[in-house]
């Protein structure tokens, strides 16, 4: 794939998680739990786990983060965003390099490491380490949203595979 149309896809896909994000901002959903969740954005760094390199696929994060973050958050949620978007990542990439988790188990360990990502900087912002307390209910929520977000993804995945095939045809 050309440059352009590459940074166009990229450009396109952090588009789509900020509206994702804008979507799940207005759904008066609560789940008792302060910052807690879907996390509907999350659909598109589980496909681009798939379809990008792992520099791509952070630089869609970082900047859904920082964009979602300077429009409608503040300092503190990009800080939390930031630490758990790129801690699954990182996780769920070497998940998928491991070949032996399906697209929903790739997904729920997502969910679950990007809870992990948030927890340790609230820990380091409040300097109090008994928000480990915590990590049971975060499992909890990272395992439901992640397996969620994974039966979207493994639905999404061949219909973004199939688009991206006639994509490259039209080169």
């Amino acid at each position: 794939m050309n440059r352009n149309k590459k940074i166009a896809n990229m450009a396109m896909l952090v588009a789509v998680a900020m509206i994702f994000s804008y979507v799940e901002s207005l759904i008066p959903i609560n789940f008792g739990v302060p910052g807690m969740k879907l996390g509907i954005a999350n659909l598109v760094t589980v496909t681009g786990i798939y379809f990008l390199t792992l520099p791509e696929v952070l630089l869609v994060v970082v900047m859904r983060v920082l964009l979602i973050g300077f429009m409608f958050g503040n300092g503190m949620s990009i800080i939390y965003s930031l630490a758990g978007g790129i801690l699954s990542v990182l996780v769920m990439t070497l998940l998928k390099k491991a070949k032996g988790f399906s697209e929903v188990g790739v997904s729920v360990a997502g969910g679950i490491s990007h809870n992990i990502g948030q927890l340790i900087v609230a820990s380091i912002v409040v300097e109090n380490m008994k928000l480990v307390y915590y990590l049971p209910v975060l499992l909890t929520a990272g395992t439901i949203t992640g397996f969620l977000i994974g039966i979207l993804s493994k639905k999404l995945l061949p219909v973004v595979k199939k688009e991206a095939v006639k994509s490259m045809e039209t080169i």
